[in-house]
Protein backbone atom coordinates (compact mmCIF):
# COMPACT_ATOMS: atom_id res chain seq x y z
CA UNK A 1 0.00 0.00 0.00
CA UNK A 2 1.25 3.61 -0.90
CA UNK A 3 1.19 4.50 2.60
CA UNK A 4 2.83 8.13 2.07
CA UNK A 5 0.79 9.12 -0.74
CA UNK A 6 -2.96 8.36 0.84
CA UNK A 7 -1.33 10.37 3.67
CA UNK A 8 -4.00 12.34 5.23
CA UNK A 9 -6.59 11.31 2.27
CA UNK A 10 -9.94 9.46 2.39
CA UNK A 11 -9.22 5.98 1.26
CA UNK A 12 -12.37 4.23 -0.32
CA UNK A 13 -11.86 0.58 0.96
CA UNK A 14 -14.38 -1.54 -1.72
CA UNK A 15 -12.51 -4.64 -1.00
CA UNK A 16 -15.07 -8.05 0.96
CA UNK A 17 -13.09 -10.50 3.17
CA UNK A 18 -13.44 -13.89 0.67
CA UNK A 19 -11.51 -16.24 2.17
CA UNK A 20 -11.74 -18.68 -0.94
CA UNK A 21 -9.99 -15.50 -2.74
CA UNK A 22 -7.79 -14.24 0.31
CA UNK A 23 -7.06 -17.13 2.45
CA UNK A 24 -7.36 -16.76 6.18
CA UNK A 25 -6.69 -14.22 8.61
CA UNK A 26 -6.82 -15.54 12.40
CA UNK A 27 -7.52 -12.15 13.39
CA UNK A 28 -10.36 -11.33 11.04
CA UNK A 29 -11.66 -15.12 11.27
CA UNK A 30 -11.43 -14.68 15.69
CA UNK A 31 -13.39 -11.74 15.21
CA UNK A 32 -10.57 -9.70 16.62
CA UNK A 33 -10.71 -6.97 14.01
CA UNK A 34 -12.44 -6.71 10.38
CA UNK A 35 -10.63 -6.41 7.61
CA UNK A 36 -11.24 -2.55 7.15
CA UNK A 37 -9.67 -2.42 10.48
CA UNK A 38 -6.13 -4.11 9.42
CA UNK A 39 -6.59 -1.54 6.26
CA UNK A 40 -6.89 1.49 8.28
CA UNK A 41 -3.61 0.25 10.44
CA UNK A 42 -1.88 -0.60 7.17
CA UNK A 43 -2.74 3.42 6.41
CA UNK A 44 -2.34 4.97 9.91
CA UNK A 45 -2.46 8.12 8.69
CA UNK A 46 -5.31 8.11 6.30
CA UNK A 47 -9.12 7.49 6.76
CA UNK A 48 -10.46 4.21 5.42
CA UNK A 49 -14.22 3.69 4.59
CA UNK A 50 -15.53 0.22 3.80
CA UNK A 51 -17.78 1.56 0.98
CA UNK A 52 -18.97 0.38 -2.66
CA UNK A 53 -19.12 -3.41 -0.93
CA UNK A 54 -22.77 -4.16 -1.76
CA UNK A 55 -22.83 -2.68 -4.83
CA UNK A 56 -21.25 -4.05 -7.74
CA UNK A 57 -19.87 -1.88 -11.03
CA UNK A 58 -22.58 -2.54 -13.52
CA UNK A 59 -25.19 -1.87 -11.10
CA UNK A 60 -24.06 1.71 -10.37
CA UNK A 61 -25.31 2.73 -13.51
CA UNK A 62 -28.40 0.40 -13.90
CA UNK A 63 -30.08 0.65 -10.17
CA UNK A 64 -29.66 3.81 -9.24
CA UNK A 65 -32.58 5.98 -8.35
CA UNK A 66 -33.94 9.63 -7.52
CA UNK A 67 -33.17 10.23 -3.85
CA UNK A 68 -36.91 9.81 -2.23
CA UNK A 69 -37.81 7.07 -4.89
CA UNK A 70 -39.53 3.81 -2.88
CA UNK A 71 -37.20 1.42 -4.50
CA UNK A 72 -33.65 2.90 -3.85
CA UNK A 73 -30.89 0.56 -2.73
CA UNK A 74 -29.08 1.14 -0.28
CA UNK A 75 -25.52 0.46 1.02
CA UNK A 76 -23.56 0.08 4.23
CA UNK A 77 -20.34 2.62 4.89
CA UNK A 78 -18.50 2.09 7.86
CA UNK A 79 -15.69 4.20 9.08
CA UNK A 80 -13.99 5.35 12.49
CA UNK A 81 -13.83 9.01 10.91
CA UNK A 82 -17.64 10.32 10.68
CA UNK A 83 -16.64 13.08 8.25
CA UNK A 84 -15.35 10.49 6.08
CA UNK A 85 -18.54 8.66 6.44
CA UNK A 86 -20.30 11.94 5.30
CA UNK A 87 -18.29 12.53 2.12
CA UNK A 88 -18.53 8.80 0.68
CA UNK A 89 -22.64 8.81 1.89
CA UNK A 90 -22.45 12.19 -0.28
CA UNK A 91 -21.00 10.75 -3.06
CA UNK A 92 -22.93 7.40 -3.27
CA UNK A 93 -26.18 10.05 -2.89
CA UNK A 94 -24.99 11.73 -5.99
CA UNK A 95 -24.64 8.27 -7.97
CA UNK A 96 -28.68 7.52 -7.05
CA UNK A 97 -28.01 5.16 -3.75
CA UNK A 98 -29.01 5.80 -0.51
CA UNK A 99 -26.71 4.84 2.54
CA UNK A 100 -26.77 3.25 6.23
CA UNK A 101 -23.83 3.78 8.84
CA UNK A 102 -22.80 0.95 9.82
CA UNK A 103 -19.54 2.81 12.11
CA UNK A 104 -17.41 2.14 13.70
CA UNK A 105 -14.57 -0.29 11.05
CA UNK A 106 -14.89 -2.54 14.25
CA UNK A 107 -19.03 -2.89 13.41
CA UNK A 108 -18.18 -3.82 10.01
CA UNK A 109 -18.36 -7.81 10.24
CA UNK A 110 -22.14 -7.03 10.17
CA UNK A 111 -21.93 -6.53 6.91
CA UNK A 112 -19.80 -9.27 5.73
CA UNK A 113 -20.24 -12.44 3.25
CA UNK A 114 -22.66 -14.48 5.16
CA UNK A 115 -24.80 -12.03 7.12
CA UNK A 116 -28.50 -11.19 6.37
CA UNK A 117 -27.27 -7.67 4.55
CA UNK A 118 -24.79 -9.54 2.64
CA UNK A 119 -27.90 -11.84 1.68
CA UNK A 120 -29.64 -9.73 0.48
CA UNK A 121 -26.94 -8.15 -1.99
CA UNK A 122 -28.18 -5.21 -4.29
CA UNK A 123 -31.65 -5.46 -3.48
CA UNK A 124 -32.12 -3.57 -0.23
CA UNK A 125 -33.86 -0.41 0.51
CA UNK A 126 -32.63 1.06 3.24
CA UNK A 127 -35.28 0.09 6.23
CA UNK A 128 -34.45 -3.41 4.92
CA UNK A 129 -30.73 -2.58 5.37
CA UNK A 130 -31.08 -1.03 8.52
CA UNK A 131 -33.08 -4.87 9.58
CA UNK A 132 -30.93 -6.91 8.25
CA UNK A 133 -28.15 -5.28 10.12
CA UNK A 134 -29.28 -5.61 13.10
CA UNK A 135 -29.65 -9.13 12.51
CA UNK A 136 -26.18 -10.00 11.93
CA UNK A 137 -24.50 -12.43 14.24
CA UNK A 138 -21.08 -13.51 14.43
CA UNK A 139 -20.20 -16.58 12.66
CA UNK A 140 -17.60 -19.51 11.74
CA UNK A 141 -15.67 -18.45 8.97
CA UNK A 142 -16.06 -21.48 6.91
CA UNK A 143 -19.47 -19.52 6.93
CA UNK A 144 -18.00 -16.71 5.22
CA UNK A 145 -18.45 -18.17 1.77
CA UNK A 146 -22.10 -18.23 1.57
CA UNK A 147 -24.04 -15.81 0.19
CA UNK A 148 -27.22 -16.97 2.65
CA UNK A 149 -27.21 -18.21 6.48
CA UNK A 150 -28.41 -21.42 7.50
CA UNK A 151 -30.06 -21.76 10.83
Amino acid sequence: MPTEALAGKIVIDTNNYMIWRDGHFPMIDAGEKTVYELRQEQLPSSKVVQGFTHIQAPRLASAARPKGAPDRIAVPISSDYPKAVDLVAGLLDAFGFDTVDNSPLSKAWRSAPGQPAWAALNEQTKPELIANLAKARRLAPERWTSTRIED
